[in-house]
């Protein structure tokens, strides 16, 4: 036998050696529960209130939404030019109203003045609000008008900017003020939003993962120290891919699920791949047809009554 392959050897049964002792010592660190998160059936997210029944982030779609039966709404967040919160995605105003410029250069009042629906077209191809005035909704608005629903928060403004800077303190000042703490995720593509929010929130206000926490997880969860990762958020909303990588498969929600963590999906539209989901074990489906998601889970969950 070479040097060589006595040294490979040697270090192959170091590792093993390294990793039976770590899964005897170190347990799987489950995370608390939180009462936002404690459904018992999977549940229905309307997807920036269900933008393909009415236009996005506007009254008109979470109202619809809501007298639909959803559990609650997925929504993003950006700050105005007078550092009000604003329910909204983009970066601009172009793509759904009849104005242009960024949102940061509006003022709430001034937003008020835009059509959000103008641009909207519905399931038959028509434009119904564009002669309409349908306003930006602020995050205060929501929380007073639907003081009971699940609220999924994602932070879009960059945590380098002047406005992502403010967001984690101003969102939190806000939920203090409703005490909203058990109905409410932040989340944001950027992890570091999510740690300054929980710098003021510390922990009483469920978290969601971003990018670099989905990264970790299934890193963990394809290598032989899946017992090793230590999650640091609640839920975990993803798509069922990434690029080629398959992030829908029952062995990772159950890896979650093992943490306490359920998985929600977006942004999922067709029936066929909403029951899949289900049937892998989501908890949630983040959708812009909740019409469609609230009957899926109910002949599902018949369906599931029948065969106990």
């Amino acid at each position: 036998m070479g040097k060589k392959t006595k040294v490979a050897i040697a270090i192959a049964a170091a590792s093993a050696a390294a990793w039976a002792g770590s899964k005897a010592i170190i347990k799987p660190q489950k995370r608390e529960d939180k009462e936002v998160l404690h459904y018992g059936r999977p549940i229905v997210l309307a997807h920036r209130g269900g933008s393909r029944l009415a236009p996005e982030h506007t009254m008109p779609a979470f109202e619809k939404a809501h007298a639909l039966g959803v559990d609650g709404f997925e929504i993003d967040i950006r700050l105005t030019k007078d550092e009000e919160i604003a329910v909204f995605h983009d970066e601009t105003v172009d793509r759904t109203s009849d104005g242009t410029g960024s949102i940061k250069d509006f003022t709430l009042e001034e937003l008020k003045e835009l059509n959000f629906g103008y641009h909207f077209e519905d399931l038959d191809g028509q434009f119904p609000y564009r002669e309409e005035k349908i306003e930006i909704v602020s995050l205060r608005e929501l929380l007073e008008v639907f003081p009971n629903m699940y609220i999924n928060i994602d932070i879009k403004d960059h945590p380098d900017t002047y406005e992502g800077s403010l967001m984690p303190s101003k969102l939190w000042r806000l939920i203090e003020e409703f005490d909203a703490y058990n109905r409410i995720v932040i989340t944001s593509f950027y992890s570091e939003q999510v740690d300054r929010f929980n710098l003021y929130a510390q922990n009483r206000v469920a978290l969601g993962a971003g990018e670099n926490d989905v990264r970790k997880a299934f890193t963990a969860f394809t290598s032989q120290f899946g017992h090793l990762y230590h999650p640091k958020v609640d839920v975990f909303q993803i798509p069922p891919k990434h690029g080629m990588v398959s992030l829908d498969s029952p062995r990772f929600i159950a890896f979650l699920a093992k943490l306490n963590i359920p998985v929600h999906y977006w942004t999922i539209d067709d029936e066929d791949t909403m029951r899949s989901l289900i049937e892998n074990g989501a908890k949630g489906i983040i959708t812009d047809r909740p019409d469609i998601a609230v009957t899926v889970l109910q002949s599902v969950l018949e369906e599931q009554t029948e065969a106990e």
